[in-house]
C-alpha cells in the first residue's frame, strides 16, 4: 500500500500529445521510440534533455529530472504517463522539469550519477526497472538525493519505489480477449471469428516483468473460456514496430481474433497488423484508443495503469518537503484504483453485456482473493 494512502484514479488520456511503456519496457511496458529535444540539461548524463517551466506556486522552484526507459519518450504510454504526472504537479507547484532521454541501459549508471552530482535536483525520476541495478549503487553513493523508481524498488531511505499491478490489469485484458473471441462483433475496423476461441500476446523483452503480463493474460482468458488457445511471441525490445507487426500478423493468420501487447512503443506494430488483417487488439498502460487515435477502429480496449498519479504524488510530496511520506516500497493495484481495463472509444456501448459482467466479476474476485492471479506486480520469479 502507498505510504501516503491509496493512489487516486487519474485520466488515461495523455494531455497535449506528450512525448515519451510500454508498453513493458519496463520492462514491459516502458518503451518508446522517443525524441527528446536539446536544451536545459543541468549536469545531466542523458543523450538529450529538455526543460519545462514550472506552473503554480511561488518561491524557489522544485527541480525534477526524469530519465526515460530504454524505449525513450513519445511512446503514447509508459514514459509519457510518467512525464504527464510531473507536468500535472507543476500546474499546482513551482516545479521545473528536466526531461532526459537515455535509451542505452549501459549509460544509466553515469546518467544517474551525473544528475545527482550536479546537486541541481530535488527529485530524480527513473522510468522502469531497467534503472534498478544502477540505482542500487547510486542511491548509496548519493544519500542526500531523492529518487523515484518506477516498476521496482531499491531498499534505501532516499528511494520511492512504485510498482503497479501489471498482472492484475493483464488478467482483465485476458478476460476481455477470452470473452470476445467467441462473440460476434460487427462495426469498427476489426472482427472476430466466434466459431473459434483463439487470441494472441506480443511482448517486448522475454523476462520476468513481461512474463507476468503474458501469464496473467492467459489466465484471464482461461478463466472465462477453458478452451481458449493463446499464441505468444516476443520481439526482443520495445521499439521494433516492424517485428511486432510480423509477430501479430502471424498470430492473426493462425486464427487469433485479438492480440494484446506489452511492448511499449513497439506495440504500434500490433495495431498496424490488426488493421491490415481486419482483426482486433488490446493496448497497454494508457487508453491507447485515445493516445493513438489512428488505430482507434481496431483497439478493443486497453489495460491501463495510472503512472501519472504516482509521479504527480511523489513530485507534490517533494515540493512540500515531505518525501518521507512516499519513500519506501509502494505497490498499487485494483484496490487502490491504480490499474484498470477500459473499453476502446470506438467500442464503448457496442460490446455484449457479458463483457462488462465478466470484467466486473473478475475485479471482485481479484480484490476479494477468490481469484489468484499468476505472478506478482514485479514479475514472475
Amino acid at each position: 500500500m502507498l505510504a501516503s494512502g491509496a493512489v487516486l484514479a487519474g485520466t488515461t488520456a495523455l494531455a497535449g500529445c506528450l512525448g515519451g511503456g510500454g508498453g513493458d519496457g519496463d520492462g514491459g511496458d516502458d518503451g518508446s521510440d522517443g525524441n527528446g529535444s536539446d536544451g536545459g540539461g543541468n549536469g545531466s548524463g542523458g543523450n538529450e534533455t529538455s526543460s519545462d517551466g514550472g506552473g503554480g506556486g511561488s518561491g524557489e522552484p522544485t527541480n525534477v529530472a526524469i530519465v526515460s526507459s530504454p524505449a525513450g519518450f513519445d511512446d503514447n504510454a509508459f514514459n509519457d504517463l510518467a512525464l504527464q504526472g510531473l507536468q500535472t504537479a507543476s500546474e499546482e507547484y513551482n516545479i521545473e522539469i528536466n526531461q532526459v532521454e537515455e535509451t542505452e541501459q549501459a549509460q544509466y549508471q553515469s546518467t544517474q550519477a551525473n544528475l545527482a552530482q550536479s546537486g541541481d535536483y530535488d527529485l530524480i525520476v527513473l522510468v522502469s526497472y531497467n534503472h534498478t541495478e544502477a540505482l542500487s549503487q547510486n542511491a548509496v553513493d548519493y544519500p542526500d538525493q531523492n529518487w523515484m523508481l518506477i516498476n521496482d524498488y531499491v531498499d534505501q531511505p532516499n528511494v520511492a519505489g512504485y510498482t503497479w499491478a501489471n498482472h492484475q490489469m493483464s488478467f482483465l485484458a485476458g478476460v476481455l480477449g477470452g470473452t470476445m473471441t467467441t462473440e460476434e462483433l460487427t462495426g469498427g475496423g476489426g472482427s472476430t471469428r466466434p466459431d473459434t476461441a483463439q487470441i494472441g500476446f506480443v511482448g517486448g523483452v522475454d523476462g520476468s516483468l513481461i512474463n507476468a503480463f503474458e501469464r496473467a493474460y492467459v489466465a484471464g482468458a482461461e478463466w472465462v473460456n477453458s478452451d481458449v488457445q493463446v499464441n505468444v511471441g516476443y520481439i526482443g525490445n520495445y521499439t521494433d514496430t516492424s517485428t511486432a507487426a510480423d509477430i501479430a500478423s502471424s498470430q492473426y493468420d493462425d486464427g487469433a481474433d485479438i492480440v494484446y501487447h506489452a511492448a511499449a512503443a513497439a506495440g504500434r506494430g500490433v495495431f498496424e497488423a490488426a488493421q491490415s488483417k481486419g482483426r482486433l487488439a488490446i493496448g497497454v498502460d494508457a487508453d491507447q484508443s485515445q493516445t493513438l487515435p489512428d488505430f482507434q477502429d481496431v483497439i478493443l480496449g486497453s489495460a491501463v495503469k495510472f503512472i501519472n498519479e504516482g509521479t504527480r504524488e511523489v513530485a507534490a510530496a517533494v515540493a512540500q518537503d515531505d518525501f518521507s511520506s512516499v519513500a519506501g516500497q509502494n505497490t498499487v493495484g485494483l484496490e487502490d484504483e491504480a490499474v484498470d481495463l477500459v473499453i476502446g472509444q470506438a467500442y464503448e456501448g457496442q460490446l455484449p453485456d457479458v463483457v462488462q459482467q465478466n470484467i466486473d466479476e473478475a475485479k471482485q474476485g481479484i480484490t476479494s482473493g477468490d481469484i489468484s492471479v499468476p505472478c506478482t506486480a514485479s514479475g514472475c520469479n
